[in-house]
């Protein structure tokens, strides 16, 4: 969307009290989400007081836009366009057609299918060192819990040319960690032909000058094949992580959540990949207190966490979410136990991190220099391979020079829950 503000004439302003037009890009995929959203929206819409700023137009855009606009129409009166998932190549010309009060309707929601390409204007946002590099949009897995297939659409992936020629432009640019997302990185490719798949993509990324980390984010272990192992276990590139949401290892709840896999076969893909990998850092998901969890459901997921040793958990709370057809399943658990069960696993995780982090003291590590700490000067903050952009700790330099997007090997002298501490060599 900046990307075609941009090229239309649009300036973006730092404080919104001086910006005629506001966009919030929102989430409605757990309550917590719309809540902040709506909140975000309705803080905002004061700015369309004269006395209070200059904004001109309220939009909302993305998942909350696309699952509630007609009920948000009349709710939220501030709001002057709803622009859904599918349409957001669109902001420019629904801007000119609002300003110009030619347009009939608020909301412009429908089934998204739209993908961009390295054709469409792009304004990175993140650091100039590193780079998100958006894969593929949608997912065709229908978990039971989730309401991503009905927000994002059924999944369409971009050619492994256009990915690598954007690429090649944010390499240009001083890119040097590219991080490929996805709702579903395991399925990319799948209705495109066999060049356009992970390994092909994989390989012809690593060839781009420039470009020094490539990191996997949200890589079924149900589809992980040999071959894409043997790629990131032979690359020079490619970070030995992988984000892998495993979501329990109870087979009995997996096929509840429509998962296509079992507690033998994710197992059996996590020692292989580690077999492959031996310095391989992996990060997962688990929801406790889906419908159905036994006692022995539960115990079995507080073995395998224990037993795969993840560097990197997170752990969410079951709640029913409207559409999903989780929310017709029988024998829900009360929500004392699974706050209860949140503890357990959380208290184990912690203990695994730590001795995790513990087991890194004295290792020497590349790490990508980030700039200043934010609480002081005095440290440098930067990130080892095992470490990807804002969700898992950082490393602390204490003693040394480097810059923002500098990669330089630290000794690790010590270690906390989430974070290294160590010196450049």
């Amino acid at each position: 969307m900046l990307g075609h503000l941009n090229i239309d004439g649009y300036q973006v302003v730092t404080s919104p009290k001086d910006a005629e037009v506001i966009i919030v890009n929102t989430c409605s995929f757990v309550s917590a989400a719309k809540e902040e959203s709506i909140n975000t929206v309705l803080d905002l819409a004061d700015y369309k007081d004269p006395q209070n700023g200059k904004c001109e137009a309220l939009v909302m855009a993305g998942c909350m836009a696309q699952r509630y606009s007609t009920d948000l129409e009349d709710s939220m009166p501030e709001v002057d366009l709803f622009i859904g998932t599918g349409e957001y190549h669109k902001i420019t010309s629904l801007l000119k057609a609002f300003k110009e009060n030619s347009l009939e309707k608020k909301s412009f929601v429908e089934v998204p299918k739209y993908i961009h390409t390295d054709l469409d204007p792009r304004i990175n946002t993140s650091p100039g060192y590193m780079a998100w590099l958006k894969v593929s949009e949608g997912c065709n897995r229908n978990c039971t819990f989730c309401i991503i297939p009905t927000l994002r659409g059924r999944l369409r992936s971009r050619s492994v040319e256009s990915l690598v020629s954007e690429a090649k432009r944010l390499a240009e640019n001083g890119v040097k960690e590219l991080n490929l997302i996805s709702q579903d990185l395991s399925d990319y490719g799948v209705e495109l032909n066999e060049k356009n798949d992970l390994k092909n993509l994989l390989i012809e990324l690593e060839k781009i000058e420039g470009i020094e980390w490539i990191r996997l984010f949200y890589h079924y272990p149900d589809d992980l094949t040999d071959d894409l192992i043997e790629v990131i276990a032979n690359s020079k590139k490619v970070c030995p992580y992988l984000d892998m949401p495993v979501q329990h290892f109870s087979t009995h709840i997996l096929r509840k959540m429509n998962r296509k896999t079992s507690t033998e076969e994710m197992m059996e893909r996590i020692e292989t990949l580690k077999e492959k990998i031996p310095n391989v850092f992996l990060r997962t998901s688990i929801i406790v207190g889906f419908p159905g969890e036994t006692e022995e459901d539960f115990e079995l997921l507080k073995e395998k966490v224990e037993e795969v040793g993840f560097d990197h958990l997170g752990v969410f709370k079951y709640s029913d979410e409207e559409g999903t057809p989780a929310v017709n399943l029988k024998n829900k658990i009360s929500q004392d136990v699974i706050d209860e069960r949140f503890e357990e696993l959380y208290a184990i995780q912690k203990a695994v991190s730590f001795e995790k982090m513990q087991s890194h003291i004295g290792k020497r590590m590349q790490v990508l220099v980030e700039g200043s700490h934010p609480e002081t000067e005095m440290l440098i903050k930067a990130r080892h391979i095992g470490q990807a952009p804002d969700i898992d700790g950082n490393v602390l330099i204490n003693d040394g020079l480097a810059y923002p997007g500098d990669i330089v090997t630290v000794e690790i002298t010590d270690a906390h829950d989430y974070d290294l501490v160590g010196h450049i060599v």
